[in-house]
């Protein structure tokens, strides 16, 4: 693992004494334009990487509702607003805001669809698509909602959708902070009192991602996430799904990696115990990241974990993850990604292939 530079131990020094933190300088990205993406590519983006990324944003462009949400039917492609956060990170990765890029307009809607009342909850703080089977996970979408509304926010085109969505932000990191577990983790819904690490997980980056714009987040929220990933860890360094619980889960383990880095544990002999369990059980080429299934959420957080780690890790890792991705890229530009869906599946390719560019903040080292 690379060392801690100065700029990140500040970063964590502000996050645990409740400051906010501020972003580190993007490193070179492209600018979204007519047809084709301006090169300026940072190491290890080819001329195909930048063609397969403009050709997925350009599908989730098409296929985004006019209400501005997207779906698939069937399963939890048919989550509403989990679609829509996901999708609106690719193209904020892509390099677009709510009033600037290609896909502006996309964006846009997007959190004006998220931010609508009868999604987001001006009583409960919950975002959630009501009347849908997406009720019975509301917490899932929950967390990428406020996690992309965060990363969008700061855009100065319009003052009354910013409030809107500092609105949202405010009642959403209230409803997380009251739907926390006693063991500090999360369950499915908000008032289910139980917990487990994949909706943990979602929580802790969005609550890092509020902070990150400025929301107020209890230092205690985030402490006691952090234990409930740490007391799940295994004997071979991988997290269980839940506390209590034996055996490791690869996907929650790469994802946990990832997260306590989001919560400034860059140091945590947990995090690296994690890491090399990832390094030693997680092939990309290996059918469903391993053998065990749900490739692209695992890549979802390896890819950013990698990242944030750099060195020879990141050198070895993105190379393979972006050849397989651009190997099976569909020929319409779109991704089926673990069986969920084509949103889900080009929101998340789209997103490891942006990396490097640093459009967002949350992703940045």
């Amino acid at each position: 693992m690379t060392p801690l530079t100065s700029r990140r131990r500040a970063a964590l020094a502000a996050l645990l004494a409740g400051a906010v933190t501020v972003a580190a300088p993007a490193a070179p990205r492209v600018r979204a334009q007519d047809d084709d993406l301006v090169v300026d590519r940072p190491r290890h983006i080819t001329p195909r990487t930048v063609q397969a990324i403009e050709r997925g944003v350009r599908w989730l462009a098409q296929r985004q509702r006019r209400d501005g949400a997207w779906d698939e039917g069937g399963g939890m492609g048919s989550y509403p607003v989990a679609m829509t956060a996901l999708a609106g990170m690719a193209l904020l990765g892509h390099g677009d805001t709510p009033t600037r890029g290609k896909y502006a307009g996309n964006v846009r809607r997007a959190v004006t669809y998220l931010t609508d009342p009868r999604q987001a909850s001006r009583t409960t703080g919950l975002i959630t698509s009501r009347g849908t089977g997406e009720e019975g996970r509301s917490m899932y979408g929950h967390g990428f909602a406020m996690m992309f509304l965060a990363q969008a926010l700061g855009d100065d085109g319009d003052p009354a959708l910013q409030k809107r969505v500092i609105d949202v932000l405010h009642k959403g990191v209230e409803l997380t902070g009251r739907a926390q577990s006693g063991r500090g983790g999360w369950l499915y819904t908000p008032d289910s009192g139980g917990d487990e690490g994949s909706v943990t997980v979602t929580q802790v980056q969005a609550l890092r991602a509020c902070r990150n714009a400025g929301m107020a987040v209890p230092v205690r929220i985030v402490r006691q996430a952090v234990g409930y990933i740490e007391a799940s860890a295994q004997p071979d360094g991988g997290i269980a799904y839940q506390v209590g619980m034996t055996g490791s889960q690869p996907a929650i383990t790469a994802a946990a990696v990832a997260v306590l880095y989001n919560a400034g544990q860059y140091d945590s002999p947990v995090a690296r115990r994690c890491l090399e369990f990832c390094r030693q059980r997680i092939d990309v080429r290996a059918g469903g990241g391993g053998g065990f299934g749900h490739w692209f959420y695992t890549h979802l957080y390896l890819s950013q974990a990698y990242w944030q780690v750099g060195g020879q890790d990141w050198e070895r890792y993105f190379p393979l993850v972006r050849d397989h991705l651009i190997n099976t890229q569909g020929a319409d530009g779109s991704w089926q990604g673990d069986g969920v869906g084509h949103v889900y599946g080009t929101a998340i390719a789209v997103t490891i292939l942006t990396l490097p560019f640093e459009h967002v903040p949350l992703y940045m080292r």
